[in-house]
Order: C-alpha cells, then structure tokens, then sequence
C-alpha cells in the first residue's frame, strides 16, 4: 500500500483542520491531574478520551511512545489502538519516537512506524539524525516508498541542544544547517509540500539568528513549544519568517490540562488552531 505522499496529506489537513499538532502525553503527573491512577487503566483511559475528543478535528496527533513503553506490551497495546482509531478519524498521526540508530536496527525502527503491514503503522515519525544524516537512509526511503513522512530534530528547544546542533563544521557550516540543507534535498520538487520536515522549537526565537533562511526547506516544521513552555501562536512569524505557512505548531499541556472534558478539550485545541491561523494569515495573508 502506498499512500497519496504525506506532505500533501499534511498540507491538506492544516488547510482543512487548521495548523495545530495536538501531543498525547500521559505522562504520571497529568494523569493524577485527570484523577486518574498511574496504571495501565488510566493511561488506557486517558488516551482514549484525548482520541474521542480530538482525532475528528485536528491535523495531527502526536503520541509520545516512551508514555507507552513504560506499562511494557499492555502500554504498547493502548498505544496500536490510538494509532488506528485516530487515522480512522482522519487525523494524521505523528509517532514520536525519536529512533536513530545504523544499519539494520534503523531499518528495523523504520519499518515499526512505516511499514503498512505494522501494528503501529504512522503517517509519520521523529527521528534523531546524530549518529549521521546518513544513517536515517532506511526511514528515508520508507517514507518514500509508503508514502509517509519524517521529522528530523534539527534546531531543538532544550538549552543541551545547543552543544551539538549549534556546532560548526570544519566548513563554517553548522550541524543544524547541516541537517536543514539535506531535508531541503530531500524535498527538492515536492508540491505543495515535501514529506520530510525538521524539527524547530518556537521557543528558539531571536537565537535563531541566521539559522532562519534556511528553514525554507520545502517542507514540514514541527514547532514545539506553544503554550506550556511559553511561546504563543503571535510569535511564529517571528520565529519562522517566511517558512511560517509550513509550520505545524505542537501543543500538549496547553490542551490536555483542560482533560478529562472532552469539550474543554475540543474548545482548547480549536482556539489555539484559530490564533495559530490569524497569526499565520497576518504574516502571508495567501495562507489566509
């Protein structure tokens, strides 16, 4: 089976559903928030909720994997099921593993998330690039040939980030632009919108510097960091410049505190995808 590309599918969505890629986190403390107990009953029920109330009207949905894991196969099991009922829904799922690694342990990460015939088949997947660009080739072209998508973490939020993805080459060239110039290769006459984007935080703000001109990558932006961490949708134009039409703003916390009603949630997502959308309309008003 391969699937209509997943940058078009992700364009499309963001058009018709507005820009916004909701997290599923379950971690323990937002469970005790929902007063629900750290077991595998409560993050069965936690997930299912966020899934009912959400997977018919945003974008994207993004489980974080390692929330799962830790309940081992019975946590993995809840998890299989959110992938399938929240594409059932129409929304495009974001698996966030963050998986890097060589040879045939990669190919093996990428066929858990890309392949059709997985229980845990994804529209797409984070991968860490930090053993090599390289090194994601399996994932690559998986996502080619199934029509899905990877996101590759190129300028990440967290102050340790730095260390790495602000590092220089012998060529003057940093690693996250680095990282930037072979996803705009990867995407290179991809319409409306390639399949492999990166992953920039939109907390980053003026440190971008000149790290911003090469964001136009013809591709997805997935931006951490709206709400709970204290970037707002106002600041995207800031942050992302002329690449902001591109970017799929991601929000947690800021929507799940309002669980378990699932009003509350529908009502947080829709406005944090409405100010996502005036900002952007202001900024290019062709996306408008």
């Amino acid at each position: 089976m391969t699937l209509e590309p997943f940058g078009a599918r992700l364009r499309r969505a963001m058009d018709t559903r507005g820009p916004l890629c909701v997290g599923i986190d379950p971690h323990a403390s937002l469970l005790a928030d929902w007063g629900l107990p750290d077991t595998i009953d409560g993050l069965e029920r936690f997930t299912r909720t966020v899934v009912e109330a959400l997977a018919d009207r945003v974008a994207v949905l993004k489980p974080q994997s390692a929330f799962f894991e830790r309940f081992g196969s019975r946590g993995i099991a809840v998890l299989e099921q959110a992938v399938a009922d929240s594409r059932e829904a129409g929304a495009l799922v974001l698996m966030d593993a963050k998986r890097g690694d060589i040879g045939s342990t990669m190919a093996a990460y990428a066929a858990t998330y890309l392949d059709p015939a997985s229980p845990l088949f994804s529209d797409a997947v984070t991968v860490s690039p930090y053993l090599g660009y390289g090194s994601l080739r399996p994932a690559l072209d998986l996502a080619r040939e199934s029509g899905t998508g990877v996101f590759v973490l190129a300028l990440t939020s967290n102050p340790e980030g730095a260390e790495v993805q602000h590092a220089v080459r012998a060529d003057g060239v940093s690693v996250a632009a680095t990282m930037l110039d072979h996803l705009r290769a990867e995407n290179a006459d991809a319409a409306p919108m390639g399949s492999y984007g990166a992953v920039v935080g939109a907390t980053l703000g003026g440190s971008l510097g000149a790290a911003r001109a090469d964001l136009d990558i013809n591709g997805p932006l997935l931006a951490p960091g709206i709400g709970a961490q204290g970037a707002t949708a106002a600041d995207l134009p800031k942050v992302f410049g002329a690449a902001v039409r591109d970017v799929v703003p991601n929000v947690s916390r800021g929507v799940l505190r309002h669980g378990p009603d699932a009003a509350a949630l529908r009502a947080s997502a829709e406005r944090f995808a409405a100010e996502v959308r005036e900002a952007v309309s202001a900024a290019d008003p062709a996306a408008g």
